[in-house]
């Protein structure tokens, strides 16, 4: 496997409440079609979420090639994996990027590779909050979700210190390698998760001080997949992350919280632009979870 430069940020949206001029920035960059598509949601909170999602992408592309924002664009494949429109098709081959998010929490990772060989590698990645909000009892939760888990995986589950928080942050840390794994392959969760099986270290524990655990396997119907690298974080204290590569097993590092301003340094005020003024007040009157 070839080590690729490796990048992974992580956005706390508790540390945002976008002003006017803010969102206006963030939002004249964006594609048309992106803002028809945020603007469907109900909720604030998700229109953030998926708007941080897309400049994140902005920022990965405009850092690997020096384009501005304005000229980067997005379009989706087959398996509705969102992939850069570059300039040229080679250029695209170079980088593999994923987001993905939930609750308070948007995260990216992106390889790029700087030699001119093209070669297939890529890259999934998913953040789960440790939390069974459900309304059934957990252990019927556990009945129910039965057959998305391997025997391996449900031994390594359930016995967790036999403890309730314990066995709910395993559950979640499967579910999360999963997520990222069926992200990289971009075609969601439709196939078979028990045939997914992730072995997780018994001796080492996840946490914020000793992430990224890289000690975790694959198995795909019982044959180990060696062509397939993880890593699991723990972004706070309330969330982890998984990243799953292909084909490539970049040097292990920590995600680097990334802060609005960096988001939209790169932006001008605009003024002037009534569309996107007035899409943006539209926007700040959608209710918060």
């Amino acid at each position: 496997m070839s080590s690729k430069f490796c990048t992974r940020w992580a956005f706390d949206l508790n540390t945002w409440t976008p002003t006017l001029t803010q969102l206006a920035q963030a939002v004249r960059v964006i594609q048309t079609e992106e803002r028809v598509r945020l603007l469907k949601f109900h909720f604030i909170d998700d229109f953030l979420s998926s708007l941080v999602g897309r400049l994140l992408m902005r920022r990965y592309v405009s850092l690997c090639t020096g384009l501005v924002y304005d000229n980067i664009a997005f379009s989706r494949d087959v398996r509705g994996k969102p992939y850069w429109l570059g300039d040229k098709a080679e250029d695209a081959h170079h980088l593999s990027f994923n987001v993905s998010h939930q609750g308070s929490f948007v995260i990216l990772c992106g390889i790029y590779k700087c030699s001119a060989e093209i070669m297939d590698f890529g890259v999934g990645v998913d953040v789960m909050k440790l939390e069974y909000s459900g309304g059934k009892d957990l252990h019927h939760f556990f009945h129910i979700m039965h057959n998305k888990f391997s025997d391996t995986e449900w031994r390594y589950i359930k016995q967790s210190h036999n403890n309730r928080h314990d066995q709910i942050k395993a559950f979640m840390r499967h579910w999360c390698l999963k997520e990222a794994y069926v992200k990289e392959l971009g075609v969601g969760i439709t196939i078979d998760l028990q045939k997914i099986s992730f072995g997780l270290d018994n001796d080492m524990e996840l946490t914020y001080e000793n992430s990224p655990l890289t000690s975790t396997t694959l198995k795909l119907n019982g044959v180990p997949m060696h062509n397939w690298y993880f890593e699991e974080h723990m972004l706070s204290a309330d969330y982890c992350a998984a990243i799953a590569f292909r084909n490539c097993r970049p040097g292990a590092g920590k995600f680097e919280l990334l802060e609005i301003s960096q988001l939209l340094k790169p932006f001008l005020v605009v003024s002037g632009d009534d569309e996107i003024m007035e899409y943006c007040r539209n926007v700040l009157k959608k209710p918060r979870k």
